[in-house]
């Protein structure tokens, strides 16, 4: 198992992986287009580059993060060296969501053959064709006892949560994510879990509106609103609802055009299931702008929703899709009453001109991460830690978080042998008097 303990050897297989993707971007480019007509610039910009950066970013700092950690020794065992070692967990599984199917799959996978672990991924069945291509390029590089890719249906993945795994790491739906939380407790396995939920976006009387409705527009609308951490919905001081709603539509229309159906930039509906759950949410909606479907083609116009109530089935659970609702607000009385409906969200954002303001919204509430004046992009940070709390997610990811996530932190203590100190040894007679002496004064 070279794998485990030969640092170079997994740099090497990395380095090869980097390789190969490079060399196959177009076909992996063309694999996202056949499963959802994902464009070629939000495959590059989501998908492609983001797991070639943190390819190069793991390659350089691989060494650094794998070397053992020394630590301040404790003067109780002196003399002492303490130091923390990474150790692989051992057998990881990685199991991948179809709405950024090649990235959500190679990050997690990266990071644990970084760590030195067995992997195995699982990727999505509802995304056939980067399925196919992740499993080819996987296949040109590890052996199969290293790392296997998995293809197959929920029937598969019930089959492997029934094993017994090291490590479970797991992107997708709250839901799928208790499922496979009691499957990893059957074993005490540890789980990463990357879910979601409604993520609310606050926008104050006191913001810029056009650049807030381009960043809105820009952070819900991408991969067609399927996507964990875009705007759910919209909470609109009533004061520049108006103004707000406006830009919003002349902002659709110039990134997708007066009919975004036959835009090249707009991707579709992964499926025919999730298509129908989505057109159920517009059923007696007041539409702003929007609502256009076609269920040969599982399109969805991007759709915004005036005052949508909070017991209405686009409220209840995260939409997941290019469907946006907006509601007003008077007073933080009122925003605090619909986020608190909720369970914490994965992704929380405000746009303000009032810094004071925007900052006590984010200390505020619970949330995995968020931005100010901006959707989505903390994402893209890799010295930021990419996790949700509560039922949006347990644990968190990204940079040299990754490989943390995917190692055990041994701790080691190298005593000296020249000194002795015979306090701790029995028979221990008077010696409380002078060990409290020595713990008031530590």
């Amino acid at each position: 198992m070279e794998y485990k303990t030969n640092i170079q050897y997994r740099k090497e297989h990395l380095k090869k992986l980097l390789s190969i993707i490079i060399l196959h971007e177009n076909d992996i480019i063309t694999a996202l287009y056949k499963d959802f007509k994902k464009s070629e610039f939000e495959t590059v910009i989501t998908e492609t580059s983001y797991v070639i950066s943190s390819l190069k970013s793991t390659i350089k700092n691989i060494d650094s993060w794998a070397k053992p950690k020394r630590v301040v020794p404790s003067l109780l065992n002196f003399p002492s060296s303490d130091y923390i070692l990474s150790e692989p967990y051992g057998k990881v599984l990685v199991i991948a969501p179809w709405n950024y199917p090649f990235q959500l799959a190679l990050c997690p996978l990266i990071a644990a053959v970084a760590a030195g672990n067995k992997v195995v991924v699982k990727p999505s069945e509802l995304t056939p064709n980067t399925s196919s291509i992740i499993a080819k390029i996987i296949n040109q590089i590890f052996e199969k006892n290293h790392v296997e890719v998995i293809e197959g249906g929920i029937e598969m993945s019930q089959q492997l949560l029934s094993q017994r795994w090291d490590y479970i790491f797991f992107t997708g739906s709250v839901a799928v994510g208790k499922i496979v939380a009691k499957a990893a407790a059957e074993f005490l396995t540890p789980v990463t879990l990357e879910l979601g939920g409604k993520n609310p976006c606050i926008i104050d009387e006191n913001c810029n509106v056009n650049i807030t409705a381009k960043r809105i527009v820009w952070g819900k609308f991408l991969n067609a609103g399927q996507t964990c951490i875009a705007p759910d919905y919209l909470l609109v001081h009533s004061k520049i609802k108006s103004k707000l709603v406006l830009a919003l539509k002349e902002e659709i229309i110039l990134a997708y055009g007066k009919n975004p159906e036959i835009s090249a930039d707009f991707p579709r509906i992964v499926n025919h299931k999730n298509w129908l759950r989505l057109t159920s949410f517009l059923e007696n909606e007041i539409i702003i702008l929007g609502g256009q479907t076609n269920a040969s083609d599982n399109y969805i116009a991007p759709t915004l929703l005036d005052e949508s109530k909070l017991d209405s089935s686009v409220m209840q659970d995260e939409i997941f899709g290019p469907i946006l609702p907006i509601i007003s607000y008077d007073n933080e009385i009122e925003i605090e009453s619909i986020i608190t409906r909720y369970e914490k969200p994965l992704s929380l954002y405000v746009f303000s001109t009032n810094n004071k303001w925007a900052k006590e919204i984010v200390n505020k509430y619970s949330f995995g991460g968020g931005c100010i004046n901006d959707t989505i992009v903390h994402f893209s940070n890799h010295r930021l830690p990419f996790g949700g709390v509560g039922h949006s997610g347990i644990g968190a990811y990204h940079g040299k978080l990754s490989f943390d996530t995917f190692s055990h932190k041994k701790s080691i203590v190298k005593k000296g042998l020249w000194l002795d100190l015979p306090m701790r040894y029995a028979p221990y007679g008077t010696k409380i008097k002078i060990l409290k002496k020595i713990l008031n004064w530590l």
